[in-house]
């Protein structure tokens, strides 16, 4: 009997690691957003080489994080539905969103810190294009204004649930009324003139 080749399983383990650094990124920056590679690694049950290993820097952790938070998020939302009325569609979607956001609101403090304002956009594509397919069919139905590009729209709502997100954490919004104050100041920005 042959030993099995160790290429394998090492391969396994380094997974296992990504996996648990990844794991415990999101939890730790979720807490609070300036915590340390070194509290990250301790909470993954792994050295700091071993992070190292992996995420050259604090900044390839982030990324990483935000990415895995935001595939989390889509798997979320790919199953809501934006059929019928796209103003309702709309002010579901935007709930749905913000109770991800109000998730990870910390970790996106550490994004801003770490990333560039494109790399957070480019992270976002998947839901800014979900929005977009959700705009554009109602600005076709007359039911969201069309003076203005489906991209704009798309970055304003962007702004404002990302927005409601810095109001609470200033302390001058309560987490319980963001989906609605989102949803009442675009839904109020957005209607066809």
């Amino acid at each position: 009997m042959a030993p099995s080749p160790p290429a394998p399983a090492r391969r396994a383990d380094a997974q296992r690691n990504i996996d648990a650094i990844l794991d415990a990124a999101v939890e730790s920056f979720a807490r609070r957003p300036d915590t340390t590679l070194a509290e990250i690694a301790k909470a993954a049950g792994v050295g700091r080489v071993t992070l190292y290993g992996h995420f050259a820097s604090r900044a390839d952790l982030v990324d990483a994080a935000m990415a895995r938070v935001l595939e989390h998020g889509d798997a979320v939302l790919e199953p809501l539905e934006l059929d019928g009325d796209p103003a309702e569609a709309l002010e579901r979607l935007i709930a749905t969103s913000w109770q991800l956001i109000h998730q990870s609101r910390s970790l996106l403090v550490a994004a801003q810190a770490e990333l560039s304002s494109a790399r957070i956009r480019d992270l976002h594509a998947g839901p800014a294009a979900r929005a977009e397919r959700l705009l554009a069919r109602g600005q076709s139905e007359g039911v969201f204004r069309s003076d203005l590009p489906t991209s704009w729209l798309v970055a304003t709502l962007h702004n404002v649930l990302h927005g409601a997100g810095d109001e609470i954490n200033a302390g001058r919004l309560k987490p319980e009324d963001a989906a609605r104050t989102v949803s009442l100041t675009i839904l109020a920005a957005f209607a066809a003139r």
